[in-house]
Order: C-alpha cells, then sequence, then structure tokens
C-alpha cells in the first residue's frame, strides 16, 4: 500500500508515526502503514454470498443462495476475541458480499466495543439509508466501495445491469449519514483509461479517499492474467495519479490516495520525487523504509468465511490453519509452517531481479501470488514489476 497523497504530496511527514512510537494500536488509521510492530490489519471474507458477479473476483463470490460453512455469530465473536487480545488494529469486513449477512451490524459493534477500528469493503448496492444510519451509530470507521469505472463500465465488470446507479446511490446514503467513504479500483486493461472519470466523481462527489489496486491473478481473477496493463501502461497510470493527486492538493482539496498491490510504486515516486524535491524525496525514503513494502503473512492476514487463515485476501489457496481448531494468533505466530516462516522474512528468500534489487529494503519483493500464478514459483520475480534494469541496479 502506497500513499500517493501521503508520500507524493507531503500529506504524512517522517515524524508523524515517530511520535505515536510506531506502535500499531497508538497509530491513526492513516499511519498503520509505518508501523513498527505491524500486526496484521484482518480482513475477515465472512461470506462467499454476494448478489453481483464481478469478473475479477479473488474470493469466487457465489450467489445469495449459496450455502456454506460459514463461522456463525459466535464463533466470529470468538475470532474477534483473539483479534483484540492479539492486539490486531483494524478488522475488514469483507467477502462476497458482507451486508448479506443479517448479523453484520452486531458484529461491527462487539469488534468496536473491543477496542478494533472496523470498516466495511463492499459492492455498495445494498448500502440503504436505514442501513448507513445504523452504521453510522456504530462508530464504523470507513466504508469502502468497488467500482471499476463509471456507468455501463462498472456494470459489465460488476455482472449487473445498474450496479453503478445503486452504488452510488449507497455512496450517497453513506456520506449523508456521517461516514467516511472511499473508492476501491483494480486497474487493469479493460478500464484503466476509466481513471480520469473516476477522479472526477471524487470531486463531484467530496468523496475522502480512493484505492488504486494493481490487478492480482488470483480467484477469478487469474483469468485476466493476459489482460493486465503493461509496464509503461503501469507507469503512466502511476504518473496519472500524482498528477491528479497534486492538484487536488493544489486547489485546497486534500484527499487520501493510495496505490496497493504492486510495491515498485513506492520507489517509483522516490525517483520521481528525486528530480523535482530532493528534500522531499529524503522524507518518502524514511517513510518508505518504515513502510516496508510487501506485508503477506505480517501485516495483512486473511481469514474466510470457514475459519482458514491466509497470509492475505489474494492467497486462499494455501491455509495455515483453521481458527475452529486453534487461535488466529497461534496460527499467525507458529513458525512451524514453513511457508509461514519465510513470510515473516521474504526478503531473504525471493528470486531472480527481486533478489538483486537496490529498492528490495522498501518494496520487501513485491506481490507473491503474483509471482507464483505467473511461473509456479512463490518467490520468482513479480512480473509487474516495471521498474527498468537501468533503475533497479543504479
Amino acid at each position: 500500500m502506497i500513499g500517493i497523497s501521503k508520500l507524493y504530496c507531503g500529506a504524512v511527514e517522517a515524524s508523524d508515526p515517530l511520535r505515536y512510537g510506531r506502535d500499531s494500536k497508538q497509530l491513526p488509521s492513516h499511519l498503520l502503514q509505518f508501523s513498527k510492530d505491524k500486526k496484521p490489519v484482518v480482513v475477515w471474507n465472512m461470506t462467499r454470498r454476494c448478489n453481483l458477479k464481478c469478473v475479477h473476483c479473488y474470493a469466487f463470490a457465489e450467489g445469495e443462495g449459496y450455502k456454506g460453512k460459514e463461522l456463525s455469530t459466535e464463533e466470529g465473536k470468538r475470532l474477534i476475541d483473539d483479534l483484540s487480545d492479539f492486539g490486531v488494529p483494524v478488522i475488514l469486513f469483507s467477502g462476497g458480499e458482507p451486508l448479506l449477512r443479517e448479523d453484520l451490524p452486531l458484529l461491527i459493534d462487539y469488534a468496536v466495543k473491543k477496542g478494533l477500528r472496523a470498516v466495511i469493503s463492499t459492492n455498495g448496492t445494498l448500502i440503504t439509508e436505514e442501513r448507513a444510519r445504523i452504521f453510522s451509530e456504530l462508530a464504523l470507521s470507513y466504508i469502502g466501495v468497488s467500482l471499476d469505472g463509471i456507468g455501463g463500465v462498472n456494470d459489465v465488470f460488476r455482472g449487473m445491469k445498474g450496479a453503478y446507479d445503486m452504488a452510488l446511490a449507497g455512496i450517497r446514503n453513506a456520506k449523508r449519514a456521517g461516514i467516511k467513504v472511499g473508492l476501491r479500483f483494480t486497474i487493469h486493461k479493460g478500464n484503466y483509461l476509466e481513471i480520469p472519470t473516476i477522479f472526477d466523481l471524487i470531486e463531484q462527489e467530496k468523496i475522502e479517499r480512493v484505492c488504486f489496486y494493481h490487478l492480482v491473478y488470483a480467484g477469478r481473477g487469474s483469468k485476466l492474467i493476459d489482460e493486465d496493463v503493461s509496464h509503461d501502461e503501469a507507469r503512466k497510470v502511476v504518473d496519472y495519479i500524482m498528477e491528479r493527486t497534486k492538484a487536488f492538493f493544489n486547489k485546497g482539496q486534500p484527499i487520501e490516495v493510495l496505490t496497493v498491490d504492486n510495491h515498485a510504486d513506492g520507489p517509483y515516486v522516490y525517483m520521481r520525487l528525486l528530480k523535482e524535491d530532493k528534500k522531499r524525496a529524503e522524507e518518502v525514503y524514511e517513510l518508505l523504509t518504515m513502510n516496508e513494502g510487501n506485508a503477506s503473512g505480517v501485516g495483512i492476514a486473511c481469514v474466510d468465511e470457514e475459519g482458514n487463515v491466509h497470509a492475505d485476501q489474494f492467497w486462499r489457496h494455501y491455509s495455515f490453519g483453521n481458527v475452529r481448531k486453534r487461535p488466529f494468533s497461534t496460527i499467525w505466530m507458529d513458525l512451524d509452517d514453513e511457508l509461514m516462516a519465510k513470510l515473516k522474512n521474504k526478503k531473504r528468500f525471493v528470486k531472480g531481479s527481486c533478489a538483486q534489487c537496490r529498492w528490495l529494503e522498501i518494496c520487501g519483493g513485491n506481490f507473491r501470488v503474483r509471482a507464483e500464478a505467473k511461473t509456479g514459483d512463490v518467490w520468482a520475480e513479480d512480473p509487474q514489476c516495471y521498474l527498468t534494469e537501468e533503475e533497479i541496479s543504479s
């Protein structure tokens, strides 16, 4: 996760996380990526049920009638108890579509009362005025709504006509209820030209945050492996995101803009700043060192609908254990699992250009799932690192 507004636009200084001792329990949410203890943000994919049919769904979500072995409400509470005791700072309720679980408000309330920051990742189509009011009363920290374009472009990728209009209505309902709302946009060849209009929408609707996700080849998204943007297109996309974010700041409209799941973005931002503002570049390098790059198996975790624990939400093909049998905290710290042990120190095990890269300390070897999907080797170089040989070695 690379904060474009934090790094490129100077919204965060290196001294900011230091004031809190870089302790994840003390840090405000916008500084969590710079924590020292790296307690994981936990994504709980609490259901595979979904009312849409997104072509790139990493979770292989099913229809609303899907009958799975979802963790019960009580099992969910036990999970939350353990996460709280373990020091997890944030629980992200996701799916499928988490709003299809009737106990979602109850579990949000329980998590907040246990000291966790609770956020939702949703397609937005089911956020009625009444649901938004309930979420607001529960002190929900944030709602991230997934959009993959404007109007019909979004609807094609979401698999339902009218999904865009329904999601936009949900966003407006949440904002009227006083909830912080952001967008989640997955970049690929079929929609990257929509990014300018997404920024226009953010300005029109006064949306406070946007995360641009680089495509990960997982779930149904693995079928889009040949539809990813080229390295040159990726660079142009990141350039545009930086320029548009800076334009917001210059107009006195600072919004939080992040890119996610391609840690080459960190060195890329730094190298651009070296040409524009060397003093700020020094600050950014320090922040990138705190961030440490890829956090799979360390600063991000996933628990799926049946209680299986994964290194991140895209790594559902490998489980470290199940919370029905052992607490999450025990599973997460069990280094008897070879993959878990290596992920805790992944920079020692990456291969190819990643192993020799001058940016390894601040990139962390980029995204392992994407490397595995492309090459069959979890430690191979990430095929979507768009940095040139000269940039990697100079």
